[in-house]
């Protein structure tokens, strides 16, 4: 618990005008995103400390998103801020039209300091329908998603060995989990880490 206090008094002497480094405030690694963290919320509350939605203005290092239940989120970027984007990144890379999640803490005028902010971030449980060149196309609950393979970033990870770049164990109806960042208003992602069976 100490920790947790320790850490969420350095972010918001970040969100004041304080610097932090970022390796200090949480996981830049696009798991943690999906982790759930220990925070005292009612059943059926919302997490004060935890916004998504799309990207719908950038005003300085603010960042104004509307969740997906229509409501406003207004974001402050800092420089102890991780910005995750398929890899680690900065905060130029940050665009309107964008989707995220971000996790922090709740500023006393409701703005959320945030320590992480995944970018486009998807974790996609599919089925392979086909393997090209450089992609996988995969069936998502009945929708077909292109999932590009980048070189150099993409990984793959089978029966919880250490990830490799070696997608050639990848085949046409296995079960995959994909870790990756959507392209907006596409039908495609980037591949992160995919995840499966040998």
């Amino acid at each position: 618990m100490k920790q947790i206090l320790d850490r969420r008094r350095l972010l918001a002497t970040a969100a004041l005008g304080g610097l932090v480094g970022a390796t200090g405030l949480g996981s830049l690694a696009p798991e943690a995103a999906f982790a759930a963290e220990a925070v005292t919320v009612e059943p059926g509350a919302p997490d004060p400390n935890f916004a998504e939605g799309r990207i719908s203005k950038i005003s300085g290092n603010t960042l104004l998103v509307t969740g997906s239940d229509m409501v406003l989120h207004s974001i402050r970027v800092t420089d102890g801020t991780s910005i995750w984007k398929l890899h680690p990144t900065t905060f130029d890379q940050v665009a309107v039209g964008d989707g995220l999640y971000a996790r922090g803490l709740r500023l006393p005028d409701g703005t959320l300091a945030a320590d992480s902010v995944w970018v486009n971030i998807v974790n996609l449980h599919a089925h392979i329908a086909a393997v090209g060149r450089n992609m996988l196309h995969l069936d998502h609950q009945g929708r077909r998603i292109v999932a590009h393979v980048v070189p150099g970033r993409s990984a793959a990870v089978y029966n919880s060995t250490p990830a490799v770049s070696d997608m050639s164990l990848l085949r046409v109806g296995r079960h995959v989990q994909v870790l990756g960042a959507w392209h907006p208003d596409t039908n495609e992602i980037s591949i992160a880490t995919v995840y499966a069976a040998a």
